[in-house]
């Protein structure tokens, strides 16, 4: 993947990194931190090839372009939601924590994200949304 200059703070909350990246800023359980972030939680729990696409979307915005997808993502429905649904669930899910972990310089690998979005795929969704949306924040966006 190529990935072009540009775009916001990567370490918003100036995480110590070592040799092998940092540290998500969010928990992976703390998915009822806020309001805002339940409510995501939920709709990844329910709804995941919609919160999958749009969190793809804002991801390939950010590479492609260097600032926030102005849509937030957009609606959900698209070819990405359709093909998630269609049996690529998991590894769609696994490829997209791993473009989050390079993006972001986030230590881990593909087992630990095999095993995460495997044994919590809503938690991943949701830990993935946050870690962008800390970025767009970065850039004055902010989202609801």
């Amino acid at each position: 993947m190529h990935i072009k200059a540009g775009g916001g703070n990567r370490n918003v909350k100036g995480l110590a990194m070592s040799k092998y990246g940092r540290e998500w800023s969010h928990d992976l359980c703390g998915c009822c931190g806020s309001l805002g972030t339940c409510k995501l939680h939920c709709f990844a729990y329910f709804c995941p090839g919609m919160v999958f696409s749009k969190v793809k979307k804002r991801l390939d915005h950010l590479n492609e372009k260097g600032y926030a997808e102005p849509n937030n993502g957009g609606d959900g429905c698209s070819s990405e939601c359709l093909m998630f649904h269609c049996g690529k669930a998991i590894i769609q899910q696994i490829a997209l924590r791993g473009a989050v972990r390079a993006r972001y310089n986030i230590e881990g690998g593909g087992c630990g994200d095999c095993f995460t979005v495997t044994c919590c795929g809503a938690c991943a969704l949701t830990q993935n949304s946050r870690e962008i949306e800390l970025e767009e924040q970065s850039m004055g966006v902010l989202r609801q």
